[in-house]
């Protein structure tokens, strides 16, 4: 309390109508992370407010994926904690069952975003020993609003904003429809087309597959060298048995066997444009956090050549592209999956736990926590597992504090006046 006295002295903090206090942690994002975290802190008997930009949850699946997009991991892998998948839910979630189990979810833990506020900033308070989160109303941007609050947790994200890439004439020449995958839904729209697709990530991959499945004609642009990994070796999924071979085995030679797994499936690749690194898929996913490409049927499309590997892009022109080969075609439209990034410095004024790309300093599995009361949910490049195990520590960590000050509290007879409106 005497911390707050200190922070209702300072001199920019003369608008009452604005503050709200918050008794227990603030949670930036209502994504998957947003959302574990916020049940775990409800399970250990903290309040909360959870923050988010959007008018929904889970955003990202709610608005910008396509429409065929399914989970790539099996579903016991990708659960939040304390509530399991219902059973009768395919091996791998589609979209719709996905968004749905998390509505559930939210409903089930009583987690009820303040939506359509958008952070702009966040700073931490020395002198009161508080976390200020300045924010406005999205998408009138006209009101105001800040959040007073002893705990910071960002919830945003490994997948904020969309990375769009300068490539010459793309912007300024080309007259053909231009998106990010985000905004790719089927293609439908796209049938007896000719489509450029920018990027072999499991999005480049995905996409490429349904443009094939809509007699669009599909090429994609593959710069570097990528993994390609069945999705399931005899019945099991890849993911499944890298991790038990992990566990018995070091991690060269489970690159080694899942590599020759691979190759006996999805034979020799090359010869269709697709190099692999020299760095194994396992380790360049702990080293990098570059996640193998997971096949459901995009190399059947390759190798009959319904989607055609292509090169670098030189420049575009008004209707075409030129490769780094000298290869020119003929396009109407242009998909880049060219990925995402994190936004957390363009608004979380720190510089202990995160570094300038948006990720925690320090690797998995001590990226969760920083100082003076801050945390990161979702930032491990192990997918929902790896947020799901944040939540869990965020929320014990939080829950001992909260419970020990709890008993000191009702010892106290002292009761004080607050200045700002009380939530949570």
């Amino acid at each position: 309390m005497e911390n707050m006295f200190r922070l209702m002295g300072s001199e920019d903090f003369s608008d009452r109508r604005r503050c709200i206090w918050v008794n227990g942690p603030v949670i930036v994002g209502a994504g998957p992370s947003g959302l574990a975290t916020a049940a775990c802190l409800r399970e250990e008997g903290v309040p909360f407010v959870v923050l988010e930009r959007t008018d929904c949850i889970a955003s990202l699946w709610q608005k910008r994926t396509y429409d065929r997009i399914k989970l790539h991991l099996p579903k016991k892998v990708c659960q939040l904690p304390k509530m399991p998948f219902p059973e009768d839910y395919p091996e791998y979630p589609t979209k719709r069952q996905f968004i749905e189990y998390l509505e559930s979810y939210a409903n089930k833990f009583d987690i009820t975003p303040q939506f359509n506020e958008c952070v702009q900033s966040a700073r931490y308070d020395e002198t009161s020993g508080l976390w200020r989160i300045k924010t406005t109303s999205s998408p009138s941007s006209v009101s105001e609003m800040e959040y007073i609050c002893r705990w910071l947790v960002v919830a945003t994200g490994e997948n904020a904003e969309k990375v769009i890439p300068e490539i010459d004439g793309l912007t300024t020449e080309f007259e053909g429809e231009v998106i990010h995958s985000c905004e790719y839904k089927s293609g439908e729209k796209y049938r007896g087309k000719s489509v450029l697709v920018v990027g072999c990530g499991n999005s480049g991959m995905e996409v490429s597959l349904d443009l094939a499945n809509h007699n669009a004609n599909a090429s994609m642009v593959v710069r570097s060298s990528v993994h390609v990994l069945p999705r399931e070796i005899l019945g099991k999924s890849s993911f499944e048995i890298s991790v038990m071979l992990m566990k018995w085995f070091p991690l060269w030679l489970v690159d080694k066997i899942l590599l020759i797994l691979a190759w006996l499936i999805l034979g020799n690749l090359t010869k269709y444009g697709l190099k692999r690194p020299k760095m194994g898929p396992m380790e360049l996913k702990i080293v990098s956090g570059k996640t193998p490409v997971l096949d459901i049927g995009a190399m059947e499309k390759i190798k009959s050549g319904e989607v055609e590997i292509v090169p670098g892009i030189r420049r575009f022109s008004r209707s075409q592209v030129e490769l780094v080969d000298g290869q020119r075609l003929d396009l109407d439209a242009v998909v880049l999956a060219t990925g995402y990034r994190s936004n957390v410095p363009s608004w979380l004024q720190e510089n202990d736990l995160f570094s300038k790309n948006g990720f925690p300093k320090s690797p998995f599995p001590n990226a969760w926590k920083g100082k003076s009361g801050l945390y990161a949910a979702g930032f491990t490049r192990k997918g929902l597992a790896g947020a799901s195990a944040d939540a869990v520590n965020i929320a014990k960590d939080i829950g001992n504090v909260w419970r020990e000050e709890t008993k000191r509290q009702k010892m106290r007879t002292r009761v004080g006046h607050r200045r700002c409106i009380s939530v949570a």
